[in-house]
Parts: structure tokens; C-alpha cells; sequence
């Protein structure tokens, strides 16, 4: 099964993304420097597709491929966690 983001949502601080499978996930922004440093409207000028998320103006790409399976989730907090 493929997992793909279906919608986005952004706070001061974090990011959450609703999957195709139902789960949503929260993601700090201090993850994501360009996205964290850009301004709301930049943040908002995103675009969902079978490839993933895209911000043309922030050159930013996450891949669905993959980027959303618990395994793949698990190793990026395990890796951020042991910065």
C-alpha cells in the first residue's frame, strides 16, 4: 500500500500531516530549517502530489515514496533524537 499525504497543517512550530491510511503525524519545524525560517505565506504555498509535498519558492521537496512508513519514521526520531 502506498501511504501519501492528504492534507497539511502548520502552527508556530510544528507541522502535521494526515495520511491516506488515517494517521496524523506532528512534525517539529526545527526539523525543517527552510520550512521553519519561511514566512506563513511561504509555508502555505505548498503542493500535495502522487510524488509527495513540494514548495517551489522554498525548493523544498518531501517524497511520498517511503517518507511516511513507521520504519522510515522511526529511524528520522531515532537520528534526531541521538544529535
Amino acid at each position: 500500500m502506498t501511504i501519501s499525504a492528504e492534507s497539511l497543517r502548520f502552527d508556530d512550530d510544528s507541522m502535521g500531516v494526515e495520511l491516506s491510511d488515517g494517521r496524523v503525524l506532528g512534525v517539529p519545524l526545527a526539523w525543517f530549517p527552510r520550512l521553519l525560517n519561511a514566512t506563513p505565506r511561504q509555508r502555505l504555498a505548498f503542493e500535495i502530489s502522487r510524488e509527495g509535498l513540494h514548495w517551489d519558492e522554498l525548493a523544498r521537496i518531501f517524497r511520498s515514496r517511503g517518507y511516511w512508513r513507521e520504519k522510515a519514521i522511526r529511524r528520522r526520531l531515532e537520528t534526531r533524537r541521538a544529535r
